[in-house]
């Protein structure tokens, strides 16, 4: 729209700087017409006056109230002598012959009269052929009145705008400009030549600018603005609603994964206890101390492993309501580590595995809960005994560190890693990296986004760094508390 108002524009100008051109034309031809017929006729006005014409001239005096004279008056009367000659004769004896013969003699004289005036007008088309483009410029054009045709042809072409003009003649000098010329918008000038039958060497043009151009075609547009915000809210509507519906798709997947991952969980532990019950009805159990010793072990240790999964999600449902509550203290974050580490050894070790730990933090205390944050780091240890490398044997390494007026705890391993298209998603809740058909971990979905809720209630941040095949390394930062 902008671009067609833009060429509209253009267009009316161009046609009002073209009427403007061909007034300044019409009237440089009025003006020799004036000039020439004029002095055709006052010799011709002379010639008459010897025969016969009489001039009076009457002088007034105009003054006023106090007696003061304020104008002088001149009037000059032509009038004709009278003859005694009669004007036209007629006999009776001739006379109905005379009145054609004076017809004729009248329609002869209009004709000469005709042909009289038509060579005047030759005359002066030829002087303006042969003389008019060896004038100066400012010979030929009046440039008020040039003023006042470009303002009639651009308010006929429906443009009622501020403008600014200048002329120059056939050698590119400057030899009028309007009294209010300014440069502003001097960049979208348009030029007209003013006359356009003059030879290309000897043309002058006019340039004409709008300082306020742009501001006229955003106005002439300015009524599009409402039905443009309309459909930009539409847009808007439509981008959003569509991310919502993707955004429904993927978190009804992620529900089914955890669905399914919840069945298959479960299924395990009641499967055994379903089956040691079973059991404890045969008669030889009861008669055996050790194997019903055995299976009520079984039972407790399944009954606890179903505890613990539901305990999990209940807590993640109880931190997404705002209802869980930390119980913040002063913690020893590198003796807390040493305590997670030296329980967790067992199950590296069971994996032909070894963990390692660097703590190099001078200041580690920070105002934690306790119970929350040991499961943070037993969590991101878990994971790695999870996600080892079959071929490799386990590598744990726990470190901290001061950084800056924080403590900075990491864990890394030489697992499997994590793609990097995966990794900005490790810590949505249900979301698990895909692994094909294989099941071989166990899980919810729920582990890094329980971790993740945890340190962002403690006014920390967690990153994780990972390399496909290489291993994985997870990043934690508190604020410490400074001990003075």
């Amino acid at each position: 729209m902008v671009k067609m108002r833009n060429e509209q524009f253009d267009e009316s100008v161009k046609r009002a700087l073209m009427a403007a051109s061909k007034d300044v034309e019409s009237a440089e031809v009025d003006r020799w017409l004036r000039e020439d017929i004029s002095e055709a006729e006052k010799q011709a006005w002379e010639q008459t006056q010897g025969t016969g014409s009489v001039v009076s001239t009457h002088r007034f005096s105009m003054s006023t109230s106090d007696g003061t004279v304020s104008q002088h008056m001149e009037l000059k009367t032509f009038s004709n002598r009278s003859t005694t000659v009669p004007r036209a004769m007629i006999s009776r004896k001739h006379g109905k012959n005379n009145i054609p013969q004076t017809s004729r003699s009248l329609a002869d004289m209009i004709k000469n009269r005709y042909l009289y005036q038509r060579a005047l007008v030759d005359d002066v088309v030829w002087s303006m052929i042969y003389r008019a483009s060896d004038r100066p410029i400012e010979e030929r054009v009046n440039f008020r009145n040039l003023d006042q045709y470009i303002k009639s042809g651009l308010i006929d072409n429906g443009i009622e705008l501020k403008y600014h003009f200048r002329v120059k003649d056939r050698d590119g000098r400057e030899v009028y400009r309007c009294s209010d010329f300014t440069d502003e918008g001097e960049e979208n000038s348009y030029t007209q030549p003013l006359f356009l039958n003059d030879p290309p060497a000897r043309m002058s043009v006019m340039q004409v600018h709008f300082p306020g151009r742009s501001d006229y075609i955003f106005d002439s547009v300015s009524f599009m603005i409402p039905s443009l915000i309309f459909t930009l809210v539409l847009l808007v509507t439509f981008v959003f609603t569509i991310y919502i519906i993707f955004r429904q798709k993927k978190l009804t997947e992620m529900k089914n994964d955890f669905v399914n991952n919840m069945t298959h969980e479960f299924k395990t532990p009641i499967s055994t206890i379903s089956l040691a019950a079973q059991m404890l009805n045969d008669p030889a159990v009861g008669k055996s101390p050790a194997m019903f010793q055995h299976i009520s072990t079984v039972i407790n240790d399944e009954t606890k492993r179903l505890r613990f999964q539901v305990e999990k999600v209940l807590q993640m449902s109880m931190f997404d309501r705002q209802k869980a509550t930390l119980k913040m203290k002063e913690i020893e974050v590198n003796e807390l580590i040493r305590g997670v580490v030296n329980t967790f050894a067992l199950k590296v070790e069971r994996y032909n595995g070894s963990i390692e730990t660097n703590l190099q933090a001078e200041e580690a205390v920070v105002m934690a809960d306790e119970m929350h944050l040991t499961n943070v780091i037993f969590n991101l240890m878990d994971n790695a005994v999870k996600y080892k490398r079959q071929d490799v044997d386990l590598k744990l390494t726990v470190a901290t560190r001061n950084e800056q007026g924080k403590l900075v705890i990491t864990v890394q391993d030489n697992g499997i890693g994590i793609k990097k298209e995966n990794l900005k998603k490790i810590f949505d809740k249900f979301y698990r990296v895909h692994t094909g058909n294989l099941h071989d971990v166990k899980g919810f979905g729920l582990g890094l986004a329980y971790v993740k809720k945890i340190i962002t209630d403690h006014k920390g941040a967690i990153r994780a760094e990972s390399e496909l095949g290489v291993g994985t390394k997870f990043i934690i930062v508190l604020p410490l508390i400074k001990i003075d």
